[in-house]
């Protein structure tokens, strides 16, 4: 995501270069509203934070350790809707959905053999954010926001070398600005989500080869986390 970041710095510097002098406000009385709806679509780059706790076979000496593999692009969707608590603060509700997947690699530090594991996922969430905004400068209006999300994932892959627990919330930030145009408003955002519970799944009653144990048993924690990049429109 780190292209992401660069491409808000540069809309960034874009608007600061043409927010030199005043000219004509697009829509000036729209922040006037009570309420605001709108929609977006994304991208987003998913993964795991893992902790291997180094866990030794006893029977066959393997240990088995865990990472992600390269980058996990995916494909968000969601709806907007917001309320504004005074001049400068608002409320944010925006149901989303993320598709995409995690891809993990195992390696044997006895053997360096290796496997891989693809994870699809499809997590539907509610984000409660607190939206803080600077005051509007022709037709550009920076902002911060943060607030919690609470998170469901309706895939649920039996039999594989890793399982997830479906529900999580998650912790999130990030930044945006609203550029407001003759019959709309587009808002470009870069958020970042930060799971806060360990939805490692240990029970593993699905599986029916015991020595797949081996790769639950090497990891302690896992923690989603995961970088959007989003388009609203108001």
């Amino acid at each position: 995501m780190k292209k992401a970041l660069l491409l808000l710095l540069v809309c960034a510097w874009v608007v600061a270069a043409q927010a030199q002098e005043r000219k004509l406000m697009n829509r000036p009385y729209i922040d006037e509203r009570r309420f605001h709806y709108g929609f977006f679509i994304g991208v987003h780059d998913q993964g795991l934070k893992l902790t291997n706790n180094g866990y030794i076979d006893p029977s066959t000496g393997q240990q088995w350790l865990v990472e992600n593999d390269g980058q996990n692009f995916g494909f968000s969707v969601g709806i907007l809707g917001e309320w504004k608590l005074n001049k400068y603060l608002g409320f944010r509700i925006s149901p989303s959905m993320h598709f995409g997947s995690k891809h993990l690699k195992f390696r044997d530090q006895l053997t360096g053999t290796t496997q891989t594991q693809d994870m699809k996922s499809c997590f539907i969430g509610v984000p409660l954010l607190l939206k803080g905004s600077t005051p509007r400068f022709n037709n550009y209006r920076p902002y911060v926001l943060a607030g919690v999300e609470p998170m469901v994932d309706l895939t649920s892959k039996k039999h594989a070398l890793l399982a997830t627990k479906p529900l999580n919330v998650a912790l999130e930030f990030g930044l945006g600005v609203d550029i407001y145009l003759p019959f709309f408003k587009l808002i470009p955002e870069l958020k970042f989500c930060l799971g806060l519970s360990n939805i490692l799944k240990k029970d593993r009653d699905d599986l029916t080869d015991s020595t797949q144990l081996i790769f639950t048993e090497g990891v302690d924690k896992a923690k989603m986390n995961m970088v959007v990049l989003s388009f609203y429109f108001e």
